[in-house]
């Protein structure tokens, strides 16, 4: 073994963000192993953004259980984290008076699962609340826990706490197999070494069937990714200020039409199955099957607001609930199996796996107590990641202030999103360095506008290759094989 650790976490996003944050509390040595070259990079890169109230998961399921007590955390996260997020927008609309019924069922839906203060409203309050809306609106669910949040900061901002409080973050680092004695797992082999463990968490999302299954744990399980696409609407355009879910199908919540903490308005995601767990790639059938849905929601976008399409994948599982009294398959998998020793396994955490997932990391820890760990509290464990300048949200005589401490917060690199130059540099040396493209956009939200990184991207090469002492033609996009540049085409005088 290269070295020895109490916990080895495998997979580096929101879920496992949390429960390394969570864990992060305790006097144990933690490992956490991500493949990718930053964490957020797998199913929480790509998503709707919402913190969801707990009215459309099955009641008796992990999935509802866990859904509410997390929506429950957030605020006080927010304020520890100082991560961005908004609640009380939360609506699913019926359209016609035959989809009405469908309101009452997840009325007593939440109602069964705990939902505090949902509200039943009528087809006029609902068009008093957002006149964008289809006028054959018949009916409203207001959920006001139901919330906004910005996906890519909750994550980085737990992981941020995690590695804060001791725990050792190694990216592309890739898991490939345990380590047995008999039936205990002691050690975890990577493409970058093998680590001894006294435990290891599965928190490896799309993958976290390959990993369980090389543990010898629940062989028939399958993760099939289902991907979801979407449009994003140029905030310049079209505007709207609330969250609108249809009402949901047996496959999924529907085509949302929703606004961003950021202003942009997007549209989707659609559930198709598929086997390859890597293809995020948008289809022309796909997009307009989105678009064609969020018309029967709000009928007055246009196309010519579109700036963008992406696709997200989920990691759709196929357990049933645990609970005898629930006939109900692709439930959450949250254990410590009997079968081997030493392990914790997750599965099938789809959505709402972002909200869940607070709830998901303490869960954990009640388990690994439960199975007789002895979990000693740090003394010096501190809950505050702190926030970072984000210029755009400064008033002008904030930025004033700023720029005299440090003239790079003067310079805007990114046009459509004010996103300054000292906020790019901050993020190359924060706690976990942003050292691609990708990683510094996901934390400061550059090239997500109009442009779509026209303006900013030869600026944001430059500035990566200047502080960390690379040569431009190393700087990439999403990790290695993504390089913008492949030689100098003139040399300036």
């Amino acid at each position: 073994m290269d070295k020895q650790y109490d916990i080895i976490i495998i997979g580096a996003g929101v879920v496992g963000s949390m429960v390394a944050r969570t864990l992060s509390k305790y006097d144990l040595k933690i490992l956490w192993l991500e493949k990718n070259s930053d964490i957020c990079m797998g199913a929480s890169s790509a998503n709707t953004a919402i913190v969801h109230a707990g009215y459309d998961p099955v009641p008796g399921t992990l999935k509802a259980e866990m859904n509410v007590k997390g929506n429950a955390m957030f605020p006080q996260l927010a304020k520890e984290l100082n991560f961005e997020f908004e609640s009380g927008r939360d609506y699913v609309v019926a359209v016609g008076e035959e989809e009405h019924p469908k309101l009452d069922m997840l009325m007593e839906r939440g109602k069964a699962n705990n939902v505090p203060n949902m509200q039943l409203l009528s087809g006029e309050e609902m068009r008093k609340r957002d006149p964008n809306l289809n006028p054959k609106v018949s009916g409203a669910i207001w959920a006001e826990t139901g919330g906004l949040c910005n996906p890519w900061g909750i994550t980085i901002a737990a992981a941020e706490n995690a590695v804060m409080n001791g725990v050792e973050l190694k990216l592309n680092t890739a898991f490939e197999d345990f380590v047995m004695e008999g039936e205990r797992i002691v050690g975890v082999k990577t493409n970058n070494g093998t680590f001894g463990c006294r435990w290891a968490i599965n928190s490896a999302g799309m993958y976290s069937d390959e990993v369980m299954h090389k543990a010898g744990v629940r062989p028939e399980f399958k993760i099939t990714a289902r991907k979801g696409e979407y449009y994003v609407i140029d905030k310049m355009g079209f505007t709207i200020n609330n969250v609108l879910f249809p009402v949901p199908d047996e496959v999924s919540k529907g085509i949302l039409v929703t606004t961003t903490l950021h202003g942009n308005t997007i549209i989707g995601p659609n559930a198709h199955e598929q086997e390859d767990k890597e293809d995020a790639s948008v289809t022309p059938q796909g997009l307009k099957e989105i678009w064609d849905g969020a018309m029967k929601l709000v009928p007055a976008m246009q196309r010519r607001d579109i700036i963008a399409v992406f696709a997200g994948l989920r990691p759709g599982g196929n357990a049933p609930c645990e609970n005898p009294e629930v006939n109900y398959k692709k439930d959450f998998i949250i254990e410590i199996p009997e079968a081997v020793k030493g392990f914790v396994n997750l599965g099938g955490i789809e959505s709402p796996g972002l909200t869940a997932a607070p709830a998901i990391a303490e869960r954990i820890v009640e388990m690994l107590e439960g199975a007789g760990e002895e979990l000693k509290e740090k003394p010096d464990w501190n809950p505050i990641r702190p926030a970072r300048p984000i210029f755009r949200h400064l008033s002008k005589e904030e930025q004033a202030e700023l720029i005299a401490k440090d003239p790079s917060y003067g310079r805007i690199i990114c046009r459509c999103e004010n996103v300054t130059e000292g906020e790019i540099i901050a993020e190359i040396h924060a706690p976990i360095p942003a050292i691609t493209y990708d990683a510094i956009k996901r934390r400061t939200w550059l090239g997500t506008g109009r442009c779509q990184g026209g303006f900013d991207m030869p600026r944001v090469v430059d500035i990566l290759a200047r502080e960390l002492n690379m040569d431009p033609l190393e700087i990439t996009k999403k990790g290695e094989g993504s390089e913008f540049l492949v030689r100098p085409t003139k040399e300036v005088a």
